[in-house]
């Protein structure tokens, strides 16, 4: 009996440890099947995925099941994949619920052990090049199924009506051909079977779509498209001939007369419509304006990139793409933006700014632009300037834009330690230390010798207009960052109320137009922010707030209390207040109430260079404790 009970014992622990093993091993053969995938297929950005990492937590793109046994969701959208998919190994992921290998250059088929993983519920493969029979062994929990632009040919699978659960069936743009079959899916609310070779009857059961979800099949016919030849006409509706003889017969001849030159001017206002379509579109081929030239100057490498990527016939326009800038290495599309989580990171006159995390952890900064009053190709045009002169280690580049009539986005760097505005007025007692006196001549060296490159570019005719310390962003190297510049032509003047200047020269409140002296007096006004640490607008409930910076200070210096105009923090320092004086001196040449008065942002730099030296000669030893920054 005592042998028994011994056997019991030990086969139950073998059983748990076999368990335990198990599951270690499910999650180590995860492993093993994306590092076989990753390194039996080229991809444009690298993974980093390791045998020595955790999956789970550090791996890109990969998302594990609560208790961190299973891989569950695999999203490597737009990196670079190229070439087929290699069977036998994500095929391996039997608890995979989501798979998204969108917008790369996938080709050849679709592997089947991949469209039939038991647990998948979402497979999303649009934009890309993958060609041959959609499987027949698909997964029947999937309830997402996106296989759109691509080149998919044969038919449908009929079993495709045994995916009780679908509820999103997007096929468009692919080389399908055959009829449709009747798919008596009850949970099928979004069906897109557009631009394929589709022929006969739209089956009862879809008839429910609109008929955007099955134009471009030539052959297609039926409710809510064309009827299908040989179909007799419902006994309920008059013929159209029989229709048109018995309405005539009751109209009186004045209601025809009338109704005929109606006709006519119809007639003569689609005339003039056709000419001006017919004008425009003149205007906009090669040689007849600037438009095309546009694609490929702002575009750069990335248009002739897309063409490459997607062979699927796709017109730009249909596509809504981001036009990206040439030397951009982001690698991402409009619906990665769209899908992104987004964080606001403040709201100016311009647009509400968002910092947008995407699927593979790219981080990046969205501009939403509001009250663009510029039409399209005016917007263009300062784009493709603004990406040009944009590329100084002082200015944050525009990287790309995206223009529609209701939307117009900007997409930046993201740039780590955020804004002057945050760095100053920002919350001390929540760590982050007042910026010493060193750090703000850097920040206001950096911003000079950015404006001064944007002064200096475009002809010598660039502008900021919209220069405060929200657009001057610090790196991680202290480096100051000038950015949003070049935007002010594009948009309606800012209603600003006479007493509201903030960082606005007198003229500018007046014409409504900024120039680069008017820049300059913006600039003139931040240095006045970062020597008094007060924001140059008064906000309620803030005692770190003057409503006209720039006559505050000048009536203190009046009064020969030039000391009580410095931030408390700055005169901690020892040595320092010589140098604040001079800078001083600079602030207030920059904003003379004289355009013609204030100095060129070259001769800016010059004299902050000269300062600059001077503390840096001066300054106490190392040994001496200094403040942190941040």
């Amino acid at each position: 009996m005592g042998h028994l009970r011994l056997i019991v014992v030990l086969s139950a622990a073998l059983f748990f440890t076999n368990l335990t093993c198990a599951t270690a091993a499910d999650l180590n053969s995860d492993k093993k099947a994306l590092l076989e995938f990753a390194a039996s297929l080229p991809h444009g950005r690298k993974l980093n995925w390791t045998s020595t990492t955790q999956a789970c937590t550090s791996w890109v793109g990969i998302t594990c099941t609560p208790n961190g046994e299973r891989v569950r969701e695999v999203r490597l959208p737009a990196i670079g994949l190229f070439g087929p998919i290699p069977g036998g190994t994500l095929g391996n992921l039997d608890a995979l619920e989501v798979l998204s290998l969108r917008s790369n250059r996938l080709t050849i088929n679709l592997p089947p052990d991949v469209a039939s993983i038991p647990s998948l519920q979402s497979l999303y493969l649009q934009h890309n090049n993958l060609s041959g029979i959609i499987p027949s062994t698909l997964s029947s929990s999937l309830t997402f199924l996106d296989l759109s632009y691509n080149s998919f040919s044969g038919e449908i699978p009929s079993k495709v009506q045994n995916i009780t659960e679908l509820t999103a069936l997007l096929l468009q743009n692919n080389s399908l051909s055959g009829p449709i079959p009747d798919l008596l899916l009850p949970k099928l609310r979004h069906l897109d079977l557009s631009n394929n070779n589709l022929s006969g009857p739209i089956p009862p059961s879809l008839q429910k779509f609109p008929a955007s979800s099955f134009l471009g099949n030539a052959f297609l016919c039926g409710f809510p498209l064309e009827p299908c030849p040989g179909t007799t006409p419902s006994p309920i509706s008059p013929s159209p001939q029989n229709a048109n003889r018995s309405l005539w017969k009751k109209l009186s001849r004045g209601v025809i007369i009338a109704i005929a030159a109606g006709v006519g001017a119809v007639v003569l206002l689609l005339i003039i419509l056709l000419v001006c379509i017919f004008k425009r579109k003149k205007d906009s081929e090669p040689g007849g304006g600037s438009s095309s030239s546009k694609g490929k100057a702002i575009a750069g490498g990335r248009a002739e990139k897309s063409k490459a990527e997607y062979s699927s016939g796709i017109q730009e326009a249909e596509r809504n793409k981001l036009f990206f800038f040439e030397g951009c290495s982001y690698n991402f599309d409009l619906e990665d933006l769209l899908r992104a989580s987004a964080e606001v990171l403040g709201k100016g006159s311009y647009g509400t700014t968002y910092k947008a995390v995407l699927e593979d952890g790219t981080i990046v900064v969205v501009k939403r632009l509001k009250e663009v009053v510029a039409g399209k190709r005016e917007f263009e045009q300062q784009m493709e300037l603004i990406g040009k002169v944009g590329q100084h280690q002082n200015t944050v580049p525009l990287r790309a834009y995206y223009y529609s009539k209701d939307e117009k986005l900007l997409v930046y760097d993201h740039v780590s330690l955020g804004s002057l505005s945050a760095a100053l007025h920002g919350n001390k007692a929540a760590g982050r230390n007042p910026l010493d006196w060193e750090t703000r001549v850097k920040i206001a060296l950096g911003t000079a010798r950015g404006m001064a490159y944007l002064h200096a570019e475009g002809g010598g005719k660039f502008i900021h207009g919209n220069i405060k310390s929200n657009n001057i962003l610090i790196s991680q190297e202290l480096n100051a960052c000038v950015t949003e510049f070049g935007l002010a032509q594009l948009m309606a003047p800012p209603h600003v109320h006479p007493r509201l200047i903030g960082y606005r020269s007198p003229e500018v409140l007046e014409t409504k137009k900024p120039t680069q002296k008017s820049d300059v007096y913006s600039f003139g006004v931040l240095l006045l922010e970062m020597l008094t640490g007060k924001a140059p607008l008064r906000s309620p409930g803030r005692d770190d707030s003057i409503e006209h910076l720039p006559r505050w200070v000048q009536s203190v210096v009046r009064e020969e209390w030039t000391s009580e105009v410095f931030d408390i923090d700055l005169l901690r320092h020892p040595n320092v207040e010589d140098e604040m004086v001079q800078m001083l001196q600079v602030a207030m040449a920059c904003v003379a109430v004289v355009p013609d008065e204030r100095p060129r942002m070259e001769e800016v730099v010059r004299r902050i260079e000269e300062i600059r030296n001077s503390y840096s000669e001066t300054k106490t030893s190392p040994e001496d404790p200094r403040e942190g920054t941040f």
